[in-house]
């Protein structure tokens, strides 16, 4: 066996492999990989779109919140607002009504103050006229009329 035979035998069938390889072999694997090199960047830019989404949607978020406590304390202050408009109208209404029943009591009191009037004259003119049937039954003395007047001043 020669050398030269064997190593140019082998060079002819590693030149076949070779060409064999890159011929049949290699292009699947090349294509496979800038395949799965396609893939993999379209997942990477895929991953960085949601992550700029993601901070656009707490962006968004983030605003819609605040929005939110703003309508919030805007509500808070129309409610407390619209609380010191009743409590207002309350205290007018309280107050009105006071007044009215001041003014009804006040009139309640001088029609009862005229009433009592009325019937003390009526009392006081039946005194007057008993006072005088008595003094007119009587005979005419100071003594006696003294002690009648007294009597209808006490009775007065």
């Amino acid at each position: 066996m020669n050398i030269n035979l064997t190593l140019i035998g082998q060079a002819i069938a590693f030149a076949g492999f070779v060409w064999f390889c890159m011929k049949f072999v290699w292009p699947p694997l090349i294509a496979a990989m800038r395949e799965r090199q396609a893939t993999i960047a379209e997942g990477l830019a895929a991953a960085e779109k949601s992550a700029q989404a993601e901070e656009e949607a707490k962006a968004e978020a983030d605003t819609i919140l605040a929005e939110a406590r703003n309508q919030a304390a805007e509500i808070v202050s129309q409610a407390q607002k619209r609380g010191n408009d009743i409590v207002e109208d309350a205290k007018k209404t309280a107050t009105s009504e006071s007044d009215r029943l001041k003014v009804s009591a006040q009139a309640e009191l001088e029609q009862e103050v005229v009433s009592a009037r009325e019937s003390l004259r009526q009392q006081v003119s039946a005194v007057a006229v008993s006072g005088a049937e008595k003094i007119l039954k009587r005979e005419v003395d100071a003594n006696a009329h003294a002690s009648i007047l007294d009597d209808l001043i006490a009775k007065i």
